[in-house]
């Protein structure tokens, strides 16, 4: 496993109230190496500070963990060396030339200069940052610093990445070409990464796994299909040829499935808990009636749906 966590809790002291306050609470997964592994959780949830304590930046209160092999505890100094870490607001000093800063980090990490810049060259080539080797930091775009960002990680050549929400701010374009980038870590180079995100449709397409946070606990961990069916149904929407057939086909739909339809247009959708044979005498049912379809889709919850009832039902309990 390149991560293994057992218990971890991080409480901080209140000093106005003079309370504890718990920011992760017992949480405990193991992560194998090669996966792309999505942490998610509404604001406050404990995603950072789960990362902060992984990444020996923050001390747990109680709970061990693995990382990279070592014991978080008493090898700190060897799970620094094997990580990479991306944190919000970077790393890159706004002073320092983009240059500058990626051999700096690697000599950061025990490289010698000529190793440090061998590698800070081959990443900025490969992140298209070559041209902005001469650049000031300052003056770099957003998409521009993110990859720069990566780069920093990844130049003492660790075999895991944490990035803590990698795209945040950044425009479509930037955001889906930091994405080619992530993946590019797990493909070409063999590496595990670790990432927390708000951008559902980016843990979607990313991700192997998730893991979902909510008041410091871990509420669900699976993979994204897994999570969307803990939302329930799937949604199944039929469609006729005219609106004259949608006050036909409400009626049918209702007594196949027990749920009440919503009609839009020529569309009628209604929720579908059953299989290929329930569906198949849907159909049937349609053509015995003489009534026209003119296409069914059966859609599945969304990953945003599930999020949202997952985060709802345990802020309630």
């Amino acid at each position: 496993m390149m991560i293994r966590a057992s218990d971890l809790r991080k409480e901080f002291q209140d000093r106005p109230r003079s309370t504890r306050v718990v920011a992760v609470d017992d949480v405990s997964f193991d992560i194998a190496a090669g996966e792309i592994v999505g942490l998610l959780g509404p604001n406050g949830a404990g995603k950072t500070t789960t990362m902060q304590m992984l990444t020996t930046l923050a001390r747990p209160t109680s709970g061990s963990a693995e990382v990279a092999g070592f014991d978080l505890a008493a090898q700190s100094r060897l799970v620094r060396r094997a990580i990479g870490y991306v944190s919000q607001r970077g790393s890159a000093s706004s002073e320092s030339r983009a240059g500058e800063e990626l051999v700096d980090y690697g000599m950061l990490h025990g490289l010698t200069r000529a190793d440090a810049l061998t590698g800070a060259r081959a990443l900025a080539d490969r992140y298209g940052l070559t041209d902005l080797w001469e650049r000031g930091v300052g003056t770099l775009s957003g998409g521009q610093r993110r990859r720069l960002d990566i780069a920093m990680s990844l130049v003492h050549a660790p075999r895991l990445v944490f990035l803590d929400e990698p795209t945040v701010g950044l425009d479509p374009a930037s955001r889906a070409g930091l994405w080619a980038h992530v993946r590019e870590l797990r493909d070409t180079a063999g590496m595990t990464v670790l990432l927390s995100t708000h951008y559902l449709d980016e843990a979607d397409a990313l991700c192997d796994r998730l893991l979902v946070i909510s008041k410091g606990r871990l509420i669900a961990d699976g993979p994204p299909s897994k999570i969307k069916r803990m939302m329930g149904p799937d949604t199944l929407i039929v469609s006729v040829p005219s609106e004259p057939e949608v006050a036909r086909l409400i009626p049918l739909l209702r007594e196949a499935t027990g749920e009440e339809p919503t009609a839009s247009g020529v569309e009628v959708s209604v929720r579908f808990a059953g299989g290929a044979g329930a569906l198949a005498g849907i159909l049937n049912a349609a053509h015995d009636a003489s009534l026209p379809v003119a296409s069914v889709e059966l859609r599945p919850p969304s990953l945003d749906e599930a999020f949202i009832a997952l985060t709802t039902e345990e802020k309630a309990a």
